[in-house]
């Protein structure tokens, strides 16, 4: 009987000690140093948590080299200061007060992409990082240079095309802003947009 009762301890033991192990490793893959994101999903997460801080320093942290360069291009062009350009994070589904939903995470080698869904618009959006000095970034530069290599997909163009080889396209409920891979996203200008408000970049009440 004491015997039954002595492994019954030590497998509650092994069970606790094993849980403690892999909520210790979950907690430090989810609290990763900004711009060191061990998925293109917690990169997407870096990314939010930096635009919602304002901390410009922060939000740079998140993207790739070819984006900051990228960045630095568009503010000279545009006479801006690097804080107004990278307000957003170059995406309008940063422009909301809470996470949106995010899904369908796709990687292929150095490349990798998220969708994530666009209150406002009531869509998907593709969003595409790269892996760069150990941790996924940002990848607009890499998008507007040509450079980018597609992981897949995404889901929205899978149901697209699922639907219409069945004849049924009316069947997906939502658009996708990058239909093609090779469509360059739209940069978001707060100061040019009147649904926005210009002072916090967020959509007028």
């Amino acid at each position: 009987m004491e015997l039954k009762n002595i492994h019954k301890l030590a497998l509650l033991t092994a069970l606790f000690v094993s849980a403690l192990y892999i909520g210790s490793c979950a907690s430090e893959e989810a609290n990763a140093p900004v711009g060191k994101a061990k998925t293109p999903t917690e990169a997407y997460q870096q990314l939010f948590a930096a635009v919602k801080s304002k901390d410009t320093d922060r939000i740079k942290s998140t993207m790739s080299k070819s984006t900051l360069k990228f960045a630095e291009g568009v503010a000279g062009q545009q006479k801006k200061k690097i804080e107004e350009v990278l307000r957003n994070g170059f995406h309008r589904s940063t422009m909301t007060d809470k996470l949106p939903a995010i899904r369908d995470e796709r990687v292929k080698g150095d490349f990798g992409a998220v969708e994530v869904y666009v209150t406002k618009d009531k869509k998907w959006e593709n969003v595409r990082f790269v892996m760069e000095d150990g941790g996924w970034k940002l990848a607009v530069g890499e998008t507007w240079s040509g450079n980018f290599k597609s992981p897949g997909k995404s889901r929205t163009i899978r149901e697209k095309e699922n639907a219409n080889a069945a004849g049924n396209s009316d069947l997906v409920p939502y658009g996708n802003g990058n239909m093609n891979t090779n469509i360059k996203p739209k940069i978001i200008d707060p100061m040019k947009d009147k649904n926005l408000d210009p002072k916090t970049g967020k959509p007028r009440k």
